[in-house]
């Protein structure tokens, strides 16, 4: 089958279209034969060698949406032939891919194939962020960075769906606000140009955000402790900055407020189980229009370093996808 490896870390040359074996599948796992994928900053980390210290070469990506093709002997919710997102531990740059019964989902026929590729990883951690760890409150106002990205346009929709009463996106050039706006954002914030802290505490009359999604890191963590409300919940799941944040004890205690932690990866591999809950409420939103993935860029496979430069350089909004078969 044809596939896409990455043969040494570093830049995207390293990233080789090549013909490897069909994967072998095991008791628990389905053989899922791959429409479309879609590239997360997460590879781009994994390329560089920064993510799990994994082996060369590897196959990169971590969603899929496809046909399930054939069944191990001990899989019992899942059928030949269902149309399926997938989140596979061993790569989705392929034809087809081996993935575990708990981590492949039945999508309905209103979501088609591309939709699948692009929602799978930014509406599960979207909803998990905001449900579950930010235990988001009718009316209170969220705080959302890199709103422009696949995630940000997300969770700002989802938030909403989910009762915020405001919410607030932050962007890294003013090229991007249309975009953040266009999701449903009321507020949007070009971090080059202004002070977030200050203009947050500014538009919500001295109060602060309630939630804050940060996949930043750095100085961006830092300083939204500065403009996050009291008992309000900043939670941290990414690190595209490269910078490590620090935080002082004395800003939580007297304040009620917390600093919490997510990782998609993380769920993925040490708590698969909760993911069924995340996708019985995720994809009716998806089946029925009130959530919409934003597409930015669509490239073949063939094309997987050139998506890969598309991401890197930090002009890409929505989500980019990898076409692989029809």
């Amino acid at each position: 089958m044809k596939a896409v490896l990455v043969t040494a870390f570093g830049g995207p040359q390293n990233m080789e279209v090549t013909e490897i074996d069909t994967p072998a599948i095991k008791p628990h796992q389905v053989l899922v034969r791959v429409v479309a994928t879609s590239v997360n900053f997460a590879d781009i980390k994994a390329r560089y060698g920064k993510k799990g210290g994994g082996k060369l070469p590897f196959l990169p990506g971590l969603e899929a949406a496809g046909v399930v093709e054939r069944v191990g002997d001990q899989v019992q919710g899942l059928r030949v032939g269902q149309r399926v997102i997938a989140f596979p531990s061993d790569g989705s740059y392929a034809e087809y891919i081996a993935v575990d019964e708990q981590l492949t989902f039945p999508i309905p026929d209103e979501i088609d194939f591309e939709l699948a590729a692009a929602c799978g990883i930014v509406s599960f951690t979207s909803y998990k962020l905001l449900a579950d760890v930010a235990r988001l409150e009718q009316g209170e106002t969220v705080l959302i960075h890199a709103a422009a990205g696949g995630i940000g346009t997300t969770a700002i929709q989802l938030a909403k769906l989910l009762g915020a009463g405001t919410v607030i996106g932050t962007v890294g050039s003013e090229n991007k606000i249309a975009i953040a706006k266009e999701a449903g954002a009321d507020r949007v914030i070009c971090h080059a140009k202004e002070d977030f802290a200050e203009k947050v505490m500014e538009l919500t009359e001295g109060e602060g955000a309630n939630v804050i999604l940060d996949s930043i890191s750095g100085q961006v963590s830092e300083k939204s402790i500065e403009c996050l409300a009291p008992y309000g919940r900043l939670v941290h799941f990414g690190n595209a900055s490269g910078e490590v944040g620090t935080f002082k004890t004395i800003d939580l205690h007297a304040s009620c407020r917390s600093v919490l932690g997510f990782s998609f990866g993380t769920t993925r591999s040490k708590r698969p189980h909760l993911l069924q809950a995340i996708a019985e409420r995720v994809l009716p939103y998806l089946a029925d229009g009130r959530l919409r993935i934003m597409i930015g860029k669509r490239y073949g496979l063939e094309e997987a370093a050139l998506a890969h430069e598309w991401v890197e350089s930090r002009q890409s909004t929505g989500k980019v996808i990898l076409q692989v078969q029809s």
